[in-house]
């Protein structure tokens, strides 16, 4: 173990942190990050532990109105319905992330260049929604119908497409939908409870024979560097978004993308 790939490791994990939550997509940063930096883990452990890191981070964020609402649930309709809501979200991703999973992790996790173009795509189409602004028709992210949720958890399944981001995918489904940005982004956060809780336990499960405990420093690392990371953004990012929409997160896709894509033409 050197200095050096704890560096690494801390830098990979901050990655993971600051972008889970906006659309930019963590994964294909990552992955992008992984590459030219040189960084590989046995089975992807490295990657697969640290996004426990984020999850634990929404989940502590908010705690307390999760404690509100399943304490609430056997007698309160509306909290049921919200439960339901996020659920019914969750079951395509649970279909496709099951049946597609092998196929994402050898083909389009391993490949560079669909991730950068994934990136510069996403980019622009989170300024043209942002530029459109829809009119927003709900504005609680606790009281959307459960067309619109299930709408929105099928849209999700393209950010299976590593560049694409989960959050992202989400986040211009729900505006097109007629959701409000803060109500978009904060369903999201709610949707990546379960989406991102059930990814990591099933792709624990599918590289369990391949995981490598040798590298547990850089793991440790790149753990809490990803929680603390995924806190501040979490917290943050709803009063951003409220004010000045999601254009910011538009240009850097752009500027990432295009940097990548060049930087890959010239290796």
């Amino acid at each position: 173990m050197t200095e050096h790939t704890l560096l690494v490791a801390l830098v990979l994990g901050l990655i993971e942190g600051l972008t889970e939550f906006i659309p930019v997509s963590s994964t294909g940063h990552l992955l992008l990050a992984g590459h030219f930096l040189g960084f590989e883990s046995a089975g992807k452990t490295f990657e697969v532990v640290i996004q426990l890191g984020a999850v634990l981070a929404i989940l502590t964020v908010y705690s307390a109105k999760l404690i509100g609402v399943f304490s609430a649930a056997p007698h309160d309709p509306a909290a049921r319905r919200f439960i339901l809501s996020v659920l019914i979200a969750f079951l395509p991703a649970v279909v496709i992330g099951v049946l597609a999973h092998d196929f994402i992790k050898t083909v389009l996790f391993e490949t560079p260049r669909l991730i950068a173009l994934m990136l510069l795509l996403g980019g622009f189409i989170l300024l043209a929604v942002d530029r459109i602004s829809p009119p927003p028709r709900h504005e609680d992210a606790m009281k959307l119908p459960l067309g619109t949720a299930l709408a929105i958890g099928v849209i999700q399944c393209l950010a299976m497409i590593p560049g694409v981001s989960r959050s992202g995918a989400t986040i211009v489904g729900a505006r097109l939908l007629g959701t409000g940005r803060r109500a978009a982004a904060e369903f999201s956060f709610f949707l990546s409870m379960p989406t991102m809780a059930g990814a990591f336990a099933y792709d624990l499960y599918k590289t369990r024979h391949m995981l490598d405990a040798s590298a547990v420093n850089e793991i440790i690392v790149g753990f809490v560097a990803a929680f603390v990371a995924a806190v501040l953004v979490v917290r943050w990012l709803l009063d951003y978004v409220s004010r000045n929409g999601f254009a910011v997160f538009g240009w850097w896709r752009i500027i990432v993308g295009g940097v990548a894509l060049v930087a890959l033409s010239l290796t």
